[in-house]
């Protein structure tokens, strides 16, 4: 009994480590390739004297410019833009994605939308807001807190880390900051705050993941024996155990017996 259990945790022990190397490299190979496609809009950007980030900036109350939140975190204003920008978006975005692509995905999707709706709901001056700012603050907060919520110990180290490391990127939340959509920050940081809720991680504390590929031994169902049932009664016509019917042993034997004038009577 002991030797199976022992084994399977072992070998879930063996796996977990795996599964984050692999992940992990998953997350370095997005975000690398999250970059490249940064780096070439911005190429394309720059030639055509920033046309891109005119057309397609998020401006408060424009309806037209609402689709643009997704646009948005891809384009910049300057060369000094991108890189300032750069270092930040690969860190925060590998330690969000490593976990798990996927999930990475809706919260980039997740820091998108509430870092825009923010800047397009509270915005003023019709000012077109672009940069990858919000995606920056809003991994970031994920980070911070995700430990807390998945009760993770790695991760909450690494959210005191971030957190004691970059509280500085905090003051540019700040409202009325010059220079910088202050609310295009603290819409990203709230949304990576939600994120970290929504995305938890909901196994129970302690308990690892249902493995997909593990089958659980059942034991066979026990098969309970087939009801007792009484035994036929045989009707008075029927043939008993001897051979003869009820009917034939109650009534009495008849025996044919010859008289003196031949005939046949019962005796």
């Amino acid at each position: 009994m002991g030797g199976p259990d022992r084994t399977t945790r072992a070998g879930r022990g063996a796996a977990d480590p795996e599964r984050m190397i692999a992940e992990a490299r998953k997350a370095f190979f997005v975000m690398f390739a999250f970059l490249a496609i940064v780096w070439l809009v911005q190429l394309a950007n720059s030639a055509d004297h920033y046309a891109l980030s005119r057309d397609h900036g998020v401006v408060s109350g424009d309806l037209g410019t609402l689709p643009d939140i997704l646009s948005a975190p891809f384009l910049h204003w300057s060369w000094a833009h991108i890189e300032s920008n750069s270092g930040p978006l690969f860190v925060f975005g590998f330690l969000a994605a490593y976990r798990g692509v996927v999930r990475f995905l809706g919260l980039s999707l997740l820091v998108a939308v509430t870092s825009g709706l923010t800047v397009w709901l509270f915005e003023s001056g019709g000012v077109d807001t672009v940069g990858a700012s919000g995606l920056i603050f809003g991994y970031f907060g994920y980070v911070v807190v995700r430990g807390l919520f998945d009760r993770h110990l790695i991760d909450t180290l690494i959210g005191v880390v971030m957190a004691a490391s970059f509280a500085y990127m905090l003051t540019v939340t700040v409202p009325g900051t010059p220079g910088v959509s202050w609310l295009g920050h603290l819409g990203g940081l709230a949304g990576g705050l939600l994120g970290a809720w929504l995305f938890r991680d909901r196994h129970p504390r302690n308990t690892p993941p249902p493995d997909p590929t593990h089958r659980a031994h059942r034991p066979p169902a026990r098969r309970s024996p087939p009801p007792r049932t009484a035994p036929a009664r045989t009707s008075t016509r029927s043939w008993g155990i001897w051979g003869f019917s009820r009917a034939a042993r109650a009534r009495p034997t008849v025996r044919p017996v010859p008289n003196r004038r031949g005939a046949i009577v019962p005796v």
